[in-house]
This record gives C-alpha cells, sequence and structure tokens, in this order.
C-alpha cells in the first residue's frame, strides 16, 4: 500500500493533509505516506516536523488575472506534472488524495493519466481550480460546506488533527497558560493572522495595547513569521506574549478565552471544535471567502466579524474589550461556537482511502455528519 497526499503552500492546506496522514498512520502504522510540495511553501518545515516524507515539484501559481505569465503556465504545468507523475512511479501509489492549492492540480492530472484513484477534499465554501479540476475525475469528493460546489460532493467538515480535536480547553488552561508565561487569572486574548500573520490586526492590536492592558486583559500574540514588528512594550501590566509563529496551537486555543483572528476555513474550523469564541477579520481581497467561512459562526453566535477596513484601536477598545470582560457572553458564545465544530473527520476520509485501496465500496453515508 501506498498513499500520496497533495496539499501545499499554506496551512489552511497542509494540516488537513496531515490529520489525514496521521489518521492513516494509525489505521495501518506500515502504511508509506509521501506528501507533495514545493520548496517555497509551509509543507517545506511541517511536513518533516510531523515525521513523513515530503517530495518536492515544481510550483505552478495561476493568475488571478490574465497577465502575460498565463502564457508560461502550460509549461510550467507540464513538467510539475511530469515530477508529480515521476513520485507516483516511484512510491507505486495506490490512492492519491488532494486537498487543493499549488500542487493538487499536477497530483491530480498524473494520477488520471497512470488511472490512481483519486480523492479530493476543499474545505473551503467556493473550491478552487484545483479541485474543481480534481472532482472532475472522481466520486470520491468530499468539503466542508455543504453549499460548495463540486461534483459528487458530499459534505464532512475539515480533518483536524487530533491534538486539537481531542482538546479539552477548560482543564488544559492553566498549563498552557503556565507554557506561555501567562497568568492563570486575567482574560487572554489569542491575535493570529493565521500561518503569515497579518499585518492589519498586528498593528490595530499594538495600536491599543495600553487600552488593552488597562482593562486587566492579556494577550498571546502570534506575529507571523515574516511581519518585521519588533514590540517593545512597558514590563508593568498584565503580560503581552508576542511570538512568530506557535507549532503547538492546541496550547494556544487552551491558553486563550478569545481569539482575533482571520477566518480561513482551517481556523474557523479548528475554533469552532475547540468552542473558542472569535472576532474574525476576513482577508479584505480574494473571493469573500473567508467573509462566508465566518458567517454561520457568526449567525449561531460563536463569533463576532469585523471588516479589515473597519478593525481599529477605537473597535477593540469599544466593542471587543466589553464582549471580552462580560464573562458569561463570553460562555454561552462558546458554547454557541462548539455546537458547530466537526470531529473525525481524519478517520472517516482515511476509511474511505483504506477502502479504496482494498478494493471495496466507500458507503456514501460512513462520511456524512459533521
Amino acid at each position: 500500500m501506498s498513499v500520496v497526499l497533495a496539499g501545499g503552500g499554506t496551512a489552511g492546506h497542509i494540516e488537513p493533509a496531515l490529520a489525514v496522514a496521521d489518521a492513516l498512520r494509525r489505521l495501518d502504522p506500515r502504511i508509506p505516506l509521501t506528501c507533495l510540495g514545493t520548496e517555497r511553501g509551509l509543507e517545506s518545515r511541517l511536513v518533516p516536523a510531523r515525521g513523513y516524507d515530503l517530495a518536492l515539484i515544481p510550483p505552478v501559481p495561476l493568475p488571478r488575472k490574465p497577465t502575460t505569465q498565463l502564457l508560461s503556465v502550460p509549461g510550467r504545468l507540464a513538467q510539475a506534472v511530469r515530477a508529480a507523475g515521476d513520485v507516483l512511479d516511484r512510491t507505486r501509489a495506490q490512492v492519491v488524495v488532494g486537498f487543493g492549492g499549488y500542487v493538487a492540480t499536477p497530483a491530480y492530472l498524473a494520477a488520471r493519466r497512470r488511472r490512481v484513484p483519486i480523492v479530493v477534499h476543499d474545505a473551503n465554501v467556493r473550491a478552487g481550480l484545483a479541485n474543481r479540476i480534481g472532482a472532475l475525475f472522481t466520486r470520491h469528493v468530499f468539503t466542508a460546506h455543504p453549499g460548495t460546489k463540486l461534483s459528487h460532493a458530499t459534505c464532512i467538515g475539515i480533518p483536524i488533527r487530533k491534538e486539537i480535536s481531542g482538546l479539552n480547553r477548560l482543564a488544559m488552561a492553566d498549563k498552557a497558560r503556565e507554557h506561555f508565561g501567562l497568568r492563570p487569572d486575567l482574560p487572554v486574548l489569542l491575535v493570529t493572522g493565521g500561518s503569515q500573520g497579518a499585518r492589519s490586526l498586528n498593528l490595530a492590536v499594538l495600536d491599543a495595547a495600553d487600552d488593552i492592558r488597562a482593562a486587566g486583559v492579556q494577550v498571546l500574540h502570534l506575529l507571523g513569521p515574516r511581519s518585521g514588528l519588533e514590540v517593545h512594550l512597558p514590563p508593568t501590566g498584565p503580560p503581552w506574549v508576542t511570538l512568530p509563529y506557535v507549532d503547538r496551537m492546541d496550547l494556544a486555543y487552551a491558553a486563550a478565552d478569545f481569539a482575533l483572528c482571520r477566518s480561513g476555513a482551517l481556523t474557523c474550523a479548528e475554533l469552532t471544535t475547540v468552542g473558542l469564541p472569535a472576532a474574525y477579520v476576513p482577508l479584505p481581497h480574494g473571493n469573500g471567502e473567508q467573509r462566508l467561512n465566518a458567517l454561520p459562526i457568526e449567525r449561531a453566535g460563536g463569533g463576532l466579524i469585523v471588516d479589515d477596513a473597519a478593525l481599529s484601536p477605537r473597535w477593540i477598545c469599544e466593542v471587543l474589550l466589553p464582549v471580552m470582560l462580560d464573562t458569561q457572553l463570553v460562555a454561552g458564545m462558546s458554547e454557541a461556537a462548539a455546537r458547530l465544530g466537526s470531529r473525525g473527520v481524519d478517520d472517516r476520509l482515511a476509511a474511505v482511502v483504506m477502502n479504496i485501496i482494498a478494493g471495496r465500496p466507500a458507503r456514501s453515508h460512513a462520511a456524512r455528519g459533521r
């Protein structure tokens, strides 16, 4: 048996792939697993750190608008498909599991040519181009949202690694706060722009630092690995911990009472699964999918949405801090968020893959539910 997983670029593609890899490894520790990636993606660090083989292929980003760069796409795509095909041949892959991103399209095309079965998972409300292509080649198509338009799609949620899906946030709170040097007796705001950080979030929060600390709120501030910011705050007042990146997001979630964050699909899925309420700041560009990711959470009462342009120190002081300091309101939002969480998706997708390898048809109802 051999499985190739294709999901690279950002944590939103990589982490679901690694969650499924973990689930496959639990089912059969001997199964060879290979992750496709590019040398410039986060997978170059995350995949080896989780103990999986990483095979690199050339990235093939598609321009969002018609430009002269489109002329180079066919040649670069052909090169990437050949590289992906070499990996499938070398590993004798029996299934390709794709999660979108730069590496998924070459993997799907290479698998199609070799008649290797394909499994597609899309985490976004609006499916990406790679997964729209992959869904044409298989009936094993799964989505995180019921409204995602993909052929043959079944909605199952997002695969999340067990460290997070099995997290008891309240039971771990004191240990997590000690890990980050935070006090156990004051509320904690987690600020994160995702795997790459977010400059607008960083600047708004730092500009409101005096008011946040005056309100008795601690901050666990994940700046992003390339923020370029040097934070110098007075040593007096509640702790303000700044870090470029955190590998143990389970501990970050356990330490927090509330989050201020982007609303990528993985972030929304993880926060609802652990029951952490948040103020979501959708990316101000793209196709609007981040707002769509957060809308069900806001409507259920598990979070707030604030436009990037409206995020300001004043909004933080007048809206966010009063919410955070209302313990009953936060508790209710936590319960509302948790009702939207999804667990066991990693195991269900792993079962689909193993059934394909064994030559058994996957039961359609086995992947339903959240």
